[in-house]
């Protein structure tokens, strides 16, 4: 994060490192394709974790959880100027606030009734959904057709399916939502300096999904240990991995980054595996192949086109 990268690294007052710059320091010490990874591990790892707090909370208590830690933790380090924003700056910033939740919630809605690998295979349609429709290559058509085969090895056929329509639902509705953020963040970067269009957005995110996260949670959002792994799968899900990646953007090429960010639905398979015992069967496996390869497949002749 920018917020981390101070002109002075030292403390006047004590002489000692300031916090910021150890954090740099030791981000620079690692390699980009390891920074890429962490952060991958680190949103799977808060998602599990997330998952794991639906025993106690509906999804939506959840996502205003996750949200509003994000918020407050990202508000601090690049706080939004709204001092001279024109309208259309605040339709960017409004509108991206407004998907950031809905995509949020569609996510976790579809985390409370799938496998992580699954849930997480289908919500990355979204972003490759935007790169082919960018592209005139006919190449892409494979991928298209990959990805397709993916979710219909993953649809719920006959009466033994192991998932349900209304998860792969909302994994889809999350994927639309997550095509949306790529779009608006992109605008968002155009008109906010830094990071603070998406500090503004999840300060907007945090406010429209309070009213649902509050009613639903109700007095239990209230217990502490509770609150304490909401603020951990915000710094997980949001804070980390976000730093990470822009720390690892500096220093790699895009193309790469968006190699290893394919593997992404992989490793939530793996963590559901790990973390809450989501053993998956061959076919769905084979579906979550079928999706890596095709954003795979698309990322790498994106690369080759240019």
């Amino acid at each position: 994060m920018t917020a981390f990268a101070l002109d002075d690294p030292y403390d006047r007052g004590s002489g000692l490192p300031r916090p910021g710059s150890l954090l740099r320091s030791a981000a620079d010490s690692i390699p980009p394709s390891g920074l890429v990874v962490l952060a991958i591990f680190s949103v799977q790892l808060g998602a599990g974790f997330a998952k794991e707090l639906f025993a106690a909370l509906p999804p939506s208590a959840v996502v205003f959880l996750r949200i509003t830690a994000g918020a407050l933790i990202m508000g601090a380090f690049a706080r939004p100027r709204l001092k001279g924003l024109s309208w259309r700056d605040w339709a960017v910033g409004l509108g991206f606030g407004l998907t950031l939740a809905l995509m949020n919630l569609s996510f976790y809605e579809a985390l409370s009734r799938l496998p992580m690998g699954i849930a997480v295979a289908i919500e990355f349609l979204g972003p490759l959904g935007v790169a082919v429709a960018a592209s005139r290559r006919r190449v892409d058509l494979v991928w298209v057709g990959l990805a397709a085969a993916g979710v219909a090895l993953l649809a719920p056929w006959g009466e033994s399916a192991t998932v349900r329509w209304a998860g792969i639902g909302f994994a889809m509705l999350a994927a639309l939502g997550w095509a949306a953020y790529i779009l608006l963040s992109a605008a968002a970067g155009r008109r906010f300096p830094g990071t603070s269009g998406l500090s503004f957005a999840m300060i907007v995110s945090a406010v429209v999904i309070a009213p649902v996260g509050a009613t639903t949670g109700g007095a239990e959002l209230l217990r502490p240990e509770l609150l304490l792994i909401g603020l951990g799968v915000g710094l997980l899900s949001s804070v980390i991995p976000y730093s990470l990646e822009l720390q690892a953007l500096r220093r790699m090429p895009k193309h790469v980054f968006g190699i290893l960010m394919s593997l992404e639905p992989a490793v939530a398979a793996l963590i559901g595996v790990l973390l809450l015992s989501e053993l998956l069967h061959v076919q769905q496996w084979a579906a979550i192949i079928c999706i890596v390869a095709a954003s795979l497949g698309s990322t790498r002749a994106a690369r080759r086109a240019k």
